[in-house]
């Protein structure tokens, strides 16, 4: 089964230049992981601090592997203030 992730993060205002740089790399490698589908964060227009996040994996192992890299990277050395707002589902 697919795993999706959506939701939000929320970024402190001191922290949010760092963020910005750092999330382009973050995309870049995750878009290029095994088993990633989809991986799209996008600012919010009316709230600069937040950022809309979509992920799909092709199954958990995937999405697992990906949360893992993400403990050991750069953007979650960076990120660990980020507030984060998620749903995870499994679908067919």
């Amino acid at each position: 089964m697919k795993i999706r992730l959506h939701g939000h993060v929320q970024v402190p205002e001191e922290e949010l230049d760092v963020i910005e740089q750092a999330l382009v790399e973050h995309v870049r490698l995750t878009r290029a992981e095994p088993g990633c589908l989809r991986f799209d964060v996008t600012q919010a227009e009316d709230d600069p601090h937040r950022f809309n996040v979509h992920e799909e994996f092709v199954d958990r192992a995937a999405f697992e592997r990906h949360q893992e890299s993400v403990r050991s990277s750069k953007w979650g050395e960076v990120s660990t203030n980020v507030s984060r707002h998620y749903q995870i589902d499994e679908v067919g």
